[in-house]
């Protein structure tokens, strides 16, 4: 059985990463490898996560899938789903994407961890890169996405935390405040 494990640090805090993350419909706003994605039967019309949603959502090569929620968890901002259809060449795949905050710099930690059995032993290493670089695009462009709404929001041009003259004061980047 393999397993596929892909962790970074996101440039935000856990509460703005996990606003994102936790919209189970969401994927489209936030991984490249997704333009669409609808949930079926969902248990209202304003519903982001409820367990036991499926969303059907479209790849960039066309692809559809089907998923299912698990569970979530906003005490420990993580998200567990199963596959239901593919094309991948794989069954019994159970995700979860977890969020972690790092105090000392108000970032977070973000690690997202597949198991699955391969339907085509040949196939089990080839599998395990694409699920790789599914989880490796999507939380770096997750933290792309959230770097810029945190530029947007500063509205001072500065680059954000981390570049000189930041100017939060809090962050330690060791940018000056602006006068």
């Amino acid at each position: 059985m393999p397993r596929v494990y892909y962790s970074t640090i996101l440039s935000s805090p856990v509460e703005e990463a996990w606003e994102v993350v936790r919209d189970f419909n969401g994927l489209p706003k936030w991984h490249p490898g997704i333009t669409a994605s609808e949930l079926e039967d969902a248990c209202s019309p304003d519903c982001e996560a409820c367990i036991g949603s499926v969303r059907h959502f479209q790849l960039a090569n066309g692809e559809w899938m089907r998923e299912q929620l698990l569970s979530l968890s906003d005490l420990d901002f993580s998200v567990t789903y199963t596959i239901l259809e593919t094309g991948m060449k794989l069954k019994n795949y159970v995700a979860t994407l977890k969020l972690t905050p790092v105090t000392a710099t108000d970032e977070t930690f973000a690690e997202w961890e597949a198991v699955f059995d391969a339907t085509d032993p040949a196939s089990e290493e080839e599998t395990a890169e694409i699920v790789y670089g599914v989880f490796a695009e999507g939380l770096e462009n997750l933290d792309d996405i959230l770097l810029e709404a945190y530029e947007e929001d500063s509205g001072d041009g500065s680059g954000g935390c981390g570049s000189d003259g930041c100017g939060c004061g809090s962050c330690g980047c060791g940018g000056e405040e602006d006068e």
